[in-house]
């Protein structure tokens, strides 16, 4: 099977300005849109409408923007796979916490990102917790009461599991998971050094995103493919 043609999107607000017929005549198969999170439903919608399958990693949608591109894609008969984090050792990372998350009691996540990183928490930690929720039967036994002398200091409440977002220079992507029970914790961490480490992970979903089903989330859903 020949390699995809791609249309590319980085570091644009808007790209509308591009005509459809230009979009046929390039021939483009899959856009790669990693915008910002003010640009990336927009881009993503336009694509589809002009029959073009797109992967996504710019983070910021919505459940309900989900929902409005999966109707697009179904409408045009092409798919949209979405990723908060293309990184494969960030989807292990994920999947072995979601994993643990009912054998133990309370779960903390901690992640840091580079300065210039427009959205906290990161797409990432809000999925990693989605998915540790989801494993779980029981609500988590977060520890409640006491009083933050620093308002925000026990960071975000996602269903129980708290996210902590850390901003600094020098940083590129990195997450710890903390879980614990009695006598015991368990961390799950994952390090991208260098943003080298996302493209095995855009590659695959470049080559498998036309045999999906109109909207897929996550890597963890090809790493079996």
């Amino acid at each position: 099977m020949s390699a995809p043609r791609l249309l590319l999107l980085d570091n644009i607000d808007s790209f509308t300005f591009m005509l459809a017929d230009t979009l046929r005549v390039a021939g483009a198969e899959v856009a790669v849109e990693f915008t910002t999170p003010a640009s990336v439903k927009d881009n993503a919608a336009f694509c589809l409408d002009n029959g073009i399958h797109v992967v996504v990693g710019a983070t910021g949608l919505s459940a309900g923007d989900l929902d409005e591109l999966r109707a697009v894609a179904e409408a045009n008969a092409v798919n949209c796979f979405v990723a908060p984090n293309f990184a494969i050792g960030a989807v292990l990372m994920m999947r072995f916490a979601a994993e643990a998350a009912s054998h133990f009691a309370v779960a903390e996540i901690i992640e840091r990102h580079h300065e210039r990183k427009l959205d906290a928490p990161s797409g990432t930690a809000l999925r990693t917790a989605e998915l540790m929720n989801k494993a779980r039967s029981e609500r988590w036994d977060t520890p409640s009461g006491g009083e933050e002398s620093l308002a925000g200091a026990r960071g975000g409440d996602s269903d129980g599991v708290r996210v902590h977002s850390v901003r600094t220079p020098g940083s590129v992507a990195h997450q710890e998971v903390i879980l614990g029970s009695a006598g015991q914790t368990l961390t799950i961490r994952h390090d991208s050094l260098d943003r080298a480490s996302f493209m095995p992970g855009v590659i695959m979903a470049i080559k498998k995103v036309g045999s999906l089903d109109s909207l897929t989330v996550g890597l963890e859903h090809l790493l079996d493919l």
